[in-house]
């Protein structure tokens, strides 16, 4: 790949996240508007990315793209799961010839399938930023801050390594923290816990309350575990059953967990009790490194 800089590049879907990474390539990575392209299904999300300087160029989803993937170097797929799917399906044969192409799908599994079986002259390297903001769309795009965030790629076999080597690069300049590599299949097993989960258990904390005054008896707790249940319904319902085996297993090892509390709770077994809640404590800490 030659540098970043000398590279045209197209963002495929300029919501939340599409908006986040033009504005990285834009302010961190030395990317200029006359090289970043790109497609959306919403055409005042376009003109509104145009209007700021952000992109030289926008195509609606029902144009012809392949103008514009003939012409990326690099493409960034921010789409869910199915939409990029079908996208991928119409469009692999219009994709400029050696271009590196990555996704920031929530869930890894069809993505890498995919991916193994594009073609040959291009090189396709799945990866999920682990990064967002409670309200979605490209008007809050720059509330999606990736400093000092994770960065999750599931390379294949077939990828190349110097374009490997020049996405952690970009990633890095781009204000991610940590990069790590992982199976498909692992990914999808730790999401299940660190995000997934997390957000069904956001869900049914504001779902078992009807009482939407509770907030003047907030203290910060309920606002720290509530503030991921302003979830993007659509997308959030498609990564829950399209994971569902794993995320079923974690649910399962939660309900766990809440029973073994609720015993200890219910039997006034305060020394039992004390006693786990140092272990979780000490386990949080862990955690940390």
């Amino acid at each position: 790949m030659k540098p970043i800089e000398e590279c045209t590049v197209g963002i495929v879907g300029m919501g939340l996240m599409g908006g986040a990474v033009a504005m990285a390539l834009r302010n961190r990575c030395g990317v200029m508007r006359n090289r970043l392209l790109a497609c959306d299904a919403d055409a005042e999300t376009l003109a509104a990315a145009e209007a700021a300087g952000l992109i030289e160029k926008g195509w609606k989803a029902e144009d012809d793209l392949a103008e514009m993937l003939s012409a990326c170097d690099l493409v960034f797929l921010c789409l869910n799961p199915s939409t990029l799917l079908k996208f991928l399906e119409r469009w692999e044969g219009a994709f400029k010839s050696g271009a590196l192409i990555t996704d920031i799908a929530g869930i890894k599994g069809n993505i890498a399938s995919a991916a193994e079986k594009f073609r040959p002259d291009l090189d396709f390297i799945p990866g999920h930023p682990m990064a967002g903001a409670e309200r979605g769309g490209f008007s809050n795009a720059a509330l999606c801050d990736f400093t000092g965030k994770n960065y999750i790629l599931t390379p294949l076999e077939r990828n190349k390594g110097e374009n490997l080597d020049f996405l952690k690069t970009l990633i890095r300049r781009m204000g991610f923290g940590r990069i790590t590599e992982t199976s498909a299949a692992g990914h999808d097993r730790k999401i299940a816990f660190t995000s997934q989960l997390c957000h069904v258990i956001a869900a049914a904390l504001i779902d078992c309350e009807a009482d939407t005054a509770i907030t003047r008896f907030g203290g910060g707790s309920f606002e720290d575990l509530t503030r991921i249940a302003m979830l993007n319904a659509p997308m959030w319902t498609e990564l829950f059953i399209e994971n569902r085996e794993a995320l079923l297993e974690r649910i399962e090892q939660f309900e766990e967990s809440l029973d073994a509390l609720k015993a200890l709770i219910s039997g006034g077994a305060a020394e039992e009790l004390e006693k786990r809640l140092a272990l979780v404590r000490e386990r949080r800490a862990a955690m940390n490194g």
